[in-house]
Order: C-alpha cells, then structure tokens, then sequence
C-alpha cells in the first residue's frame, strides 16, 4: 500500500468517511433486496413491505430510526430484520477502517468502494447463492478508473500493470477450476475473481498471493465447520463470494507480512 499523499490526521477522516458509510450502508440495504429480485434501486421509493406505505425520511435515518420505531414499522407496527441497522453500522465501521487503513491516499475511493461493493455481494451471496451480474459486471470499469486514478496521481503507473495482470492470472484461475470440476464453484465466482485479483494485483505480488489462497482457506475451513455442525451435508453447497471476499482483505491488509512470515518459516529466505 503506498503511503498517504498528506501527512494529515486520520482521525477526522475516519469519522468523516464513516458517516458517509452509514448513507452508503443504508442504499446497500436497497440494493441487497431488490437487485436479486430484478427491481430498479432507485424507484420507487422505499415502502412498507406489508402494507406498502411509502416510508417517511424521518423513518429512513440509517440506524437511529430502527432504535426509535424499536425495530417495527410506524404504519402497521411489521417487524424491521435487524440486518438494515447492522448493514448500515457495519458499512460505517468498514469505511473506517479502511480509511485508517489507506489513510489520505489517492486510492482511497477505490477501497471505499470495494469495500461497499464487498457488503452488498457477500450478503445477496448468502441470501440467493449468487452474484449478480448486474453488480459485477459494471464493477470491473468502476473500480478498475478508481485504482487507475490513484496509481496516476500517486505517481505510480505500474500499478496498473499489476492490476491487469492480477486480474488476467485470478481469473484464470478461477476459470481453470470450474472447468476441470464444475460443482466445486459456481460462474459467478469466477466473474468475481478477476476484479479480486485486479484490486490485489494493484496492491503487488503479496498481497495478490495471500488474497487468493487466503480465500480458499476460508471457504475451506468454513465448510468443513458446517459439515461437522451438521449443517450441510456432502454434497451441499455453501456460498463462495463471502469468503473469496475476506481472503481479498486478508490479502489487501496482511499479505506483506503473512507472505514474509511464510517465506522465512519455509527457509525461502
């Protein structure tokens, strides 16, 4: 990760890109329901899902309105999932993090907003067990200009070329696998993999290494815990895209060091 631009406090920024993840938290919110059911994010207004009253601004404050309404409906007292509020608070912490993480850097949008792009996929993931293309897809041009402009701004250009390479070589990857054993992964997954890898590969070749491994040692070790739960048999399926999605911040965050420790364990170095 290159240094910040500015050597400026990150406590301001992390309370500022937080409050900005609860607005975030709160569209993601319309985006996790209505995308896999084939519905515009933007019209109509959100409504009451029993009585289909639109809900007032008032109601639609991130969080604080759940607390108020104590998680039911004003229009006809329907119980609210408790997922909006911890989606909105959960994407205001993850925004914070990754602002101390990133700091005052030319990426920082980038991160932010694959950070937000990480919420809304793992949590349509384990609803419906798919990715949808409609997210995916666009995904690849938004945040391959976003990584693209950090690298120019910082200075550093061959950024990009980690990036394309990193996408090239995870797809590849990916792609490979559902080939060989086409149960073992769904094509969504692979669709996925090449902007984890873009996103890795800007970050350079450790955190690229980590990240991708680290995926399938999630996804590994979370599959054989609901197998031992009885939760899953054999031959059930679990969704990979949250899992792929840690390993990427696994990767992101940890991949110098983890690589480092690995290479003088091994005796590499």
């Amino acid at each position: 990760m290159p240094p910040p631009s500015a050597d400026l406090p990150l406590a301001p920024l992390a309370v500022l890109v937080a409050a900005l993840g609860l607005a975030v938290g709160s569209f993601l919110n319309v985006v996790i329901w209505r995308v896999p059911r084939g519905e515009s994010v933007v019209a109509p207004r959100s409504a009451c899902p029993r009585c289909g009253v639109p809900i007032a601004a008032r109601d639609n404050i991130p969080v604080v309105s759940w607390l108020v309404l104590r998680g039911r409906g004003r229009c006809c007292r329907e119980p609210i999932s408790i997922r909006y509020p911890l989606v909105e608070l959960g994407t205001a912490v993850a925004f914070a993090a990754v602002a101390l993480w990133a700091g005052w850097s030319s990426s920082l949008p980038a991160w932010l907003y694959l950070a937000a792009l990480s919420i809304a996929l793992a949590a349509i993931d384990l609803d419906c067990r798919r990715l949808p293309d409609v997210i995916v897809k666009p995904s690849y041009v938004v945040l391959g200009v976003l990584l693209g402009a950090g690298a120019i701004l910082a200075g550093e250009p061959r950024r990009l070329v980690g990036a394309a390479v990193g996408a090239a070589a995870v797809f590849a990857f990916y792609l490979l696998i559902v080939l060989v054993y086409p149960p073992g992964m769904g094509w969504g997954d692979v669709k996925l993999s090449g902007m984890i890898g873009m996103a890795l590969g800007w970050l350079g070749w450790a955190a690229l290494a980590v990240g991708a491994f680290a995926g399938f040692l999630v996804g590994g070790l979370v599959g054989v815990a609901l197998l031992l739960a009885g939760a899953t048999g054999r031959k059930g399926k679990i969704p990979y895209g949250p899992w792929m999605i840690v390993g990427t911040w696994v990767g992101a965050v940890w991949g110098p060091p983890l690589a480092s420790w690995y290479l003088t364990t091994a005796g590499i170095r």
